[in-house]
C-alpha cells in the first residue's frame, strides 16, 4: 500500500498526511516545519505479524501525546531506522539525536516525538509487544538512545532490516512468519545487549517476574483457560520469553500449573467434613474440564485414583496422614500424550 500527498489539494495536504500516518502507524499529530505545500509518501507492507513502512516527507514534527493513547490500543514496539536526514527523538524524559544509519527503539504505548528539521526518509517497523522476549524495563532502558549500526548486534540487524524493506510482501504465510521471528530474535538480542552490556540478565529481574507469574497462576488455578498464552499476555511478554524464564526452574510452566492444580485437589479430597463435594466437582473447581483426564493424571502423580485417595484420607479408621509412599505433592512428571476431549488448554501439555 502506497499513500502520497501528490494528488491532494495544497490546503488539505497536512490534514490528509496526519490522517494517513495515524491510520497507518498509530494516532499522532503532525506539525510541518516549512511554509510551502507539504509533500509526503508512505509505503506499507506486512510480513507476518510485522508491519514495515517507509516514510519520505518534508520537514515536520510528529507527536504521540497522552490524549492519543487509549487503554484499547494494542501495545506495540517500534524500530525507526534513519535512512536520510536527521531527527531528534524524545521518550520517557530522554532525548537523542538520530543520524543517518542510526536506529531507535520505542514503545507506542508511551508518549514520544520525532522532530525532522529537513526532508527525510525513514523505515518504521512495528510489532506487537507480546512477541518480544525481553522485560519492559529493558526496552525502557534503551528508549531515547540512538543506536549506531556500525558495531555489535546493530551491525547484524541493520542489513537485515534493509533487506526486509525491499523484499517484503508476497511470501507464503509460513515464510513470512519465520522472517518476522528472525527480526524478533535479532531485536531482542539487541535490546538485551544495550540494556545489559555484560550480556547477562540480572537475577532480580527474572526472579521478580517469576514471583509475579507464580502468584498469577495460584490466583487463576480454577480458570480452565489458564495457559502459557494467557499467562504471557497478562504479564506483557511473549510465550517464548515465558518459557525461557522457566528454563532454570526444573519444571515448565505447564507442569507447574498442573502440579498446583493437583495439589489443591488432593488437599480438598483429603479434607474431612460434613459436606463432601464429588470428585468431578473438585476437579472442575481447580480447572480440570475432563473428569476422566483428571483421574488419569491424578493417578499418575499420586499412585491411586482420586476416589481411593479420598477414602484413604477420610475413612473414620484411617489416620489423617497419607499412607506410606503417598504424598500430598505430586512426585512424578506430568504425563504428555494426545489431548483428551474436553481437557483444558493446559491439561494436554
Amino acid at each position: 500500500m502506497v499513500l502520497t500527498t501528490d494528488s491532494v489539494p495544497d490546503q488539505e495536504k497536512v490534514t490528509y498526511w496526519n490522517e494517513v500516518l495515524s491510520r497507518t502507524l498509530v494516532p499522532m499529530t503532525v506539525s510541518p516545519r516549512g511554509t510551502g505545500p507539504f509533500d509526503g509518501r508512505i509505503a506499507t507492507r506486512r510480513i507476518g505479524y510485522l508491519q514495515v513502512s517507509t516514510v519520505e516527507a518534508d520537514a515536520k514534527r510528529v507527536s504521540r501525546t497522552p490524549a492519543l493513547i487509549t487503554p484499547s490500543c494494542e501495545a506495540l514496539v517500534a524500530v525507526g531506522v534513519q535512512i536520510s536526514g536527521t531527527a531528534t527523538f524524545a521518550q520517557g524524559g530522554r532525548t537523542t539525536e538520530v543520524s543517518e544509519g542510526d536506529l531507535v527503539v520505542y514503545e507506542t504505548g508511551r508518549p514520544y516525538s520525532f522532530d525532522y528539521p529537513r526532508r527525510f526518509t525513514t523505515h518504521v517497523f512495528q510489532l506487537p509487544r507480546r512477541t518480544l522476549s525481553v522485560p519492559d524495563g529493558d526496552i525502557r532502558r534503551i528508549a531515547g538512545d540512538a543506536i549506531h549500526t556500525s558495531g555489535g548486534v546493530g551491525a547484524m540487524l541493520f542489513p537485515f532490516l534493509s533487506s526486509l524493506t525491499s523484499v517484503a510482501g508476497g511470501h507464503p504465510p509460513v515464510i513470512a512468519r519465520r522472517l518476522a521471528d528472525v527480526f524478533v530474535d535479532l531485536l531482542s538480542t539487541l535490546i538485551t545487549e544495550r540494556a545489559h552490556p555484560d550480556g547477562t540478565e540480572p537475577d532480580t529481574v527474572s526472579g521478580a517476574l517469576l514471583s509475579r507469574i507464580r502468584e498469577h497462576i495460584d490466583r487463576n488455578l480454577g480458570d480452565p483457560d489458564l495457559s502459557p498464552e494467557s499467562i504471557a499476555q497478562a504479564h506483557g511478554m511473549s510465550v517464548r520469553y515465558l518459557h525461557r524464564l522457566f528454563e532454570g526452574e526444573e519444571t515448565t510452566v505447564c507442569r507447574l500449573v498442573q502440579r498446583r492444580r493437583l495439589e489443591e485437589c488432593s488437599r480438598e479430597l483429603a479434607r474431612r467434613g460434613r459436606a463432601t463435594p464429588s470428585v468431578s466437582a473438585v476437579a472442575h473447581r481447580w480447572g480440570f474440564s475432563s473428569p476422566a483426564h483428571f483421574s488419569r493424571v491424578f493417578r499418575a502423580a499420586y499412585g491411586v485414583p482420586p476416589r481411593e485417595w479420598r477414602a484413604l484420607h477420610t475413612a473414620p479408621d484411617r489416620l489423617l496422614a497419607a499412607p506410606a509412599g503417598l504424598s500430598t505433592t505430586p512426585s512424578v512428571p506430568m504425563p504428555g500424550g494426545p489431548r483428551h476431549p474436553g481437557a483444558s488448554p493446559l491439561e494436554s501439555r
